[in-house]
């Protein structure tokens, strides 16, 4: 049921529509159905179609926020990806830094054994 996937209370939603909670008890019990006006209001607020709160057919709850989860989860990978190689050239530039100050330092010691 789309209410419960959306996790929005009997009452909020009656509230929501302006319509009785035992008008929603009817609609979700198929003993009576919405008019057109509540029923683009609910498919707006769930992000379903009304041919989905009707007969179940189309795009439900879930089905398109499972591609946007997935659409996140690749972007979060591709900066994680971008972020990996940053680190991996200040490695090396920390790398070739540590490299060439332990060379001067060893120069430097070179050159004061020699001078003693």
């Amino acid at each position: 049921m789309a209410r419960d996937s959306a996790g929005v209370s009997l009452a909020t939603l009656a509230s929501q529509l302006g319509v009785s909670e035992e008008t929603m008890l009817a609609w979700e019990s198929d003993r009576a159905e919405p008019n057109p006006s509540a029923l683009v209001k609910m498919s707006a607020l769930f992000g379903v179609s009304p041919i989905w709160l009707m007969t179940g057919a189309g795009d439900g709850p879930g089905e398109d926020s499972d591609e946007r989860a997935l659409d996140a989860v690749r972007n979060e990978l591709s900066r994680l990806r971008a972020a990996h190689q940053e680190i991996g050239q200040l490695i090396e530039a920390t790398t070739r830094q540590i490299e060439r100050l332990d060379h001067q330092i060893r120069l430097r010691n070179v050159s004061k054994d020699v001078a003693h």
